[in-house]
């Protein structure tokens, strides 16, 4: 299955049972049976290839599991500081991605959260792979790395808050139908760069 519109509105958590939830399966969808005509989402979540017209995977939805990662990391929403606009939408395709380093998280978490959001699809984990690899953190929670991210975190914290409220006016995080900023990149969907062509379209 693919849920087609994997973001943070979309992960519910509840307190006594210590449980999270994936919600919104309205666009759940059969591997297969995907509708390519329109692509709808939170844009930065969205992964490249669908931006281009190209139908949702569940490579896709590890794209989006990628930028998950990131703000649980960082507290920021991914390009939470642009217009999710035409121009976006255009360096996405061209590799952009949000801005994390050590001591935000460790080391091992950004390696698997920048492989979640590779531009090729298939070089992105599955989901057993990422499974497999946060079980084996599990061992080194109280290493220097994982403290000192934390230590970090807790320090940042009121910053991550009132952060929040600095983000970019048309910096959108409820899903909706992106194809009249997607429509002229489907022009280059066989190179990892947009052309300069493209882009003249683009903008």
């Amino acid at each position: 299955m693919v849920h087609c519109d994997f973001h943070t509105g979309n992960i519910l958590f509840t307190v006594l049972r210590k449980k999270t939830y994936i919600s919104d399966m309205g666009l759940c969808r059969e591997v297969g049976n995907m509708n390519k005509a329109k692509i709808y989402g939170v844009m930065p979540y969205v992964a490249p290839e669908v931006l281009r017209g190209n139908p949702y995977t569940q490579a896709s939805d590890i794209y989006s599991f990628g930028m998950i990662m990131y703000i649980t990391a960082t507290g920021r929403q991914p390009f939470a500081d642009q217009a999710h606009d035409k121009v976006l939408a255009l360096n996405i395709c061209n590799k952009a991605r949000p801005k994390i380093h050590e001591p935000e998280a460790p080391k091992c978490y950004i390696d698997l959260m920048k492989k979640c959001w590779d531009s090729n699809p298939d070089e992105r984990p599955c989901a057993t792979e990422i499974y497999d690899q946060i079980s084996s953190w599990n061992q080194y929670i109280n290493n220097d790395s994982f403290k000192q991210a934390e230590e970090y975190r807790k320090a940042n914290l009121p910053f991550f808050i009132v952060g929040q409220a600095t983000n970019h006016p048309r910096a959108i995080y409820t899903s909706q139908i992106l194809n009249s900023f997607t429509d002229d990149l489907k022009c280059d969907d066989s190179n990892d760069n947009i052309n300069s062509e493209c882009l003249d379209c683009a903008i």
